[in-house]
Order: structure tokens, then sequence, then C-alpha cells
């Protein structure tokens, strides 16, 4: 769908060479690394006889070099695709099969997921070895020019679906463009400062911490997991930290921590991947942390709603909102017939504007959007007067665990593959550390025993770690409609009695 926007798109100043770019555990990088880098890259493109037309792949664990490559990507024009290194080989392969890149620079332990022609090892692009190479561009190379229009797609995003088909999401310059705009609103940090970046490189949360820094000028601090301990530490103790983005879980691990406490010039954990738990707000509240619950959704390019940013000392209210919308997107909650309702009634939520995505990979418009251009987010939530929003369920049926989508057909789907299970229902139940954690209860084949660990076990070749079951119970009847569909609203009654 070609949508027309009547906002400007918004533009920022280049970054200056001697500004810090880059921290981690391995030293710092400024951004005149960074140009030296591109120039890296670039030709290492050139000479590997890169096919411009297609995207960069990317399956390696968090380093600085993955960084500097993913936003090198960015500042030359050229699309990437950053796949889940805990995917197993069966997952990768149909997202190949979706979208084929025309290089992958992976892990040598991806290496042995991928059997992929145009594949070699993200070791190439070491930065001791980049940054210390003195590059002299080829012809092609000092012809090039980056494709930086904002109607360019500078990523593909994978995003499990409630069909548990993998939709791929392209996204566009424009979108991060007005993403950027409206979080710096409401939150940049200074020059030289950082953003805490802990999140997974796979994801739109974690690869927009990048992006946006690149269009502010300004640093992150990069971690290759969370490490609650350390994270205390940087934020109770070093005054360079002045963010960080975290998901519920790695909140809550912070706040049951003794003592934990940010210091006074620390500006916002921003927290998104999931439901907002009214009371881990008022934790933060009461210990004086500042904290900003957001919403938004790969299609969204991040959040496009937040609240504000308040001082330590303030109130949110209601503690469960996650704030308004960004201008000049717009959102509607709309009833079951698809008509618009009133403040304080439940519905679907709709959204327009130029920071919402164009429409999935090899998917009609029709299934995502309306005549009008408004996307259907399939999450249910309301407004109240204030047009503060309100998220009661994500995506109907999908689970959200640590921060991670996890769709329920897709696991059901590897159970029943198994030849001693004849059916199978897979949910989420609320959890204290996770958010939510996935379960499953399953109805054997007739004259098969049923093992817990064995299917736990057989499971972990097919899905990657986050989405096998906690838990999987024995059940006789798995409860269904009378057109056959699961009723997904009793399955944790069953699942409580059968435990």
């Amino acid at each position: 769908m070609k949508k027309k926007f009547k906002n400007k798109v918004p533009t920022f100043s280049p970054p200056r060479d001697e500004d810090l770019f880059l921290g981690s555990s391995f030293g710092l990088h400024s951004y005149g690394d960074l140009k030296q880098f591109e120039c890296f890259f670039l030709q290492f493109l050139f000479d590997f006889d890169h096919d411009f037309d297609k995207p960069v792949g990317f399956i390696a664990p968090s380093s600085d070099t993955l960084v500097f490559a993913i936003a090198a990507c960015w500042n030359l024009g050229i699309p990437f695709i950053s796949f889940n290194r805990h995917a197993t080989s069966s997952e990768l392969e149909k997202q190949l099969q979706n979208i084929q890149p025309g290089l992958i620079f992976s892990s040598k332990e991806a290496q042995k997921k991928l059997d992929y022609p145009h594949q070699i090892s993200i070791k190439q692009l070491d930065l001791p070895r980049s940054l210390n190479v003195d590059v002299k561009l080829g012809y092609a190379a000092e012809q090039f020019t980056p494709q930086t229009d904002p109607n360019n797609i500078f990523g593909y995003f994978f995003t499990s679906g409630t069909s548990g088909t993998p939709k791929t999401v392209p996204l566009k310059r424009r979108q991060m463009y007005f993403a950027a705009k409206a979080s710096a609103e409401n939150f940049k940090p200074r020059l030289n400062h950082f953003w805490l970046l802990c999140l997974p490189l796979n994801h739109i949360g974690g690869i927009s911490i990048i992006l946006r820094s690149l269009l502010y000028g300004t640093s992150i601090f990069r971690m290759k997991s969370f490490h609650p301990k350390m994270i205390h530490t940087f934020l109770s103790e070093n005054k360079l930290f002045q963010a960080a983005s975290l998901v519920p879980t790695m909140l809550k691990r912070l706040l049951d921590r003794q003592g934990f406490h940010v210091h006074n010039n620390f500006k916002a954990i921003l927290l998104g991947g999931g439901p907002i738990d009214p009371a881990l707000v008022k934790r933060c509240n009461d210990s004086g942390v500042p904290l900003v619950p957001s919403y938004g959704m790969t299609e969204t390019c991040a959040q496009i709603a937040a609240n504000p940013i308040l001082k330590p000392s303030g109130t949110y209210g209601p503690m469960s909102s996650v704030g308004q919308v960004f201008t000049p997107n717009q959102i509607q909650i709309r009833d079951k017939d698809g008509n618009p309702v009133g403040f304080n009634n439940s519905g679907s939520i709709w959204l327009k504007g130029p920071q919402v995505f164009d429409g999935y990979r090899n998917l009609p418009d029709s299934e995502t959007f309306d005549s009008n251009g408004w996307f259907n987010t399939g999450d249910f939530g309301h407004l109240n007067a204030n047009d503060q929003l309100f998220i009661e369920t994500r995506r109907s049926d999908l689970i959200i665990t640590g921060g991670e989508n996890v769709s329920p057909f897709e696991v059901e789907k590897a159970l029943t593959k198994l030849t001693d299970i004849s059916e199978a229902a897979v949910f989420g139940l609320p959890d204290e550390e996770w958010g939510q954690k996935v379960v499953a209860v399953v109805v054997p084949e007739e004259n098969h025993s049923f093992d817990e660990q064995t299917l736990l076990s057989s499971l972990s070749s097919e899905l990657a770690p986050f989405k096998i079951p906690k838990k999987i119970i024995r059940v006789e009847n798995i409860p269904k409609t009378r057109t056959g569909k699961i009723e997904r609203s009793n399955l944790p009654k069953l699942f409580s009695n059968g435990t």
C-alpha cells in the first residue's frame, strides 16, 4: 500500500567525528572510527561482489563489530536483516526462503545451522582489523552513493503472527526518522553520555537504540547480555549513563536487588516488551527510579506511545497507562464491527501515521489495513479522556515472555509433529519473573505413554529455547468450540486442574 503523509520528514545533523559512539567492556570508539569502518565495510562488500539489490544478513551474538556493521548499513543506505542466533536450522531456512540476503555474516556457531552459499565469518569485520587497515576505495566503491531516501527500506524484521507463520516486516527510513524525532521530544541523552544497550540485536527494540543514537549523535554502551549486578553499578555510580532500555523481566530483576537505585543524573529507564504492570511502575516511583512505560511493535519501528519523563518525585496518573500516541500518528479504538468507540470503552487498537509500516512482505494489504490505511494491530485496549492508552491484551493469543514473542500455534505444531502426541494447546500463564511463561497441555496418542522430559528434549531441536514450554501436562481432552477451535480462555483452568 503506497501511503502519502503530509507531515515533513524530520532531519538530523550529522554527528561529529570526535564524539563518542560506542562503549563496551572492550573499550571506546568514536564516530570517526565508525566512518573509517564504513569505508572498510563498503570496500569489503564490493570485493565479495555483493548484490546491492539484496540486503546484508547478520547472524551472530551481540558484539561491538555487529553494532558497527548495523550502523554502517544504516549510514550507507544498505538494507539489512539480523537473524535470531537462537533460531533452529528449520526456522532459519523458512526465513531465508522468504527473503534471501546477498551476503550473510555469521558466527562460527551459526554457520553450522545454515546451508547458504553466500555466507562468510563475521570475524572478517573484526574492529581491531578493520580500524587498522588503510582502506583505499576502488573505483566502484568511490562511485557508490548511499541510498538514504526516506521511503527506502532500511531493514527486514521477522515477527511471530498469531497464525504461527513468521511475517516479514520491511521497515523504511521514514519510520525511524519520525520515531527518533518523537522519542527525542520526550528524551534524548546528552552528547558523550551512554544509552545502555543490553537487548538482543535481532529485534527492533535493540536495533532502534543504535539507529536513534546515530541520528542524535549520542553514545551507546553495549552489554552482550543482561547482567543485573553490573547494570546496578552502572546506573547507580557512573554519571555517564543516562538511559537504559529494558523489558519488564529485566526491570524486576534490578528492583529485586537490595538497595537498587539510580544516580541523580540518570534520566530514565525505557520500558517495553509486554503489558505494563502498575505494581512495577509503583515500585520504581517508590524507589526514585524514573521510568517511561511505552507501547510499540516491530510494525511501528519500536515505541509509538510513551509516558512523559517525570522527575523521581513525580507520580504517574494512572500508573497502568502507556501514555499518549506520538504525533503526528493517530489512534482509534474500534469495536468488533470496526466502529470507533468512545473513551473508556475497550476494543481493538488501530494506528495510522508515518511511523506505521506500509505492509508485510508477500501478504495482501487487505489483511492488515482498512480501506483508509488504518493498521489493525491485533492488540486490545482503551483510551481515557486524556487520550492516554491502556493495553489490555497484546495481539490476542500471542505470548510475550521475557520480552520475546511466542506464537502458541508454532509451538503446538512442533508438539503435534511428535509421534506420541495427538493434540496440543499452548498458552501463556502470568509469571512474576518472565511476565508470561509458556505452558502446554497435550493429549497423547492412544496407547502411548506421557513423559514430559522426553517431550521437552525433542522440542529442543525444533524451537528456540524461549519458545519451549516451561511445563507440559497431560489431559484427556482439550476444550473446543463447536467449530473445532480451541477455547483458549478455558485453558488456564484446565492447566491448574492438572497441576
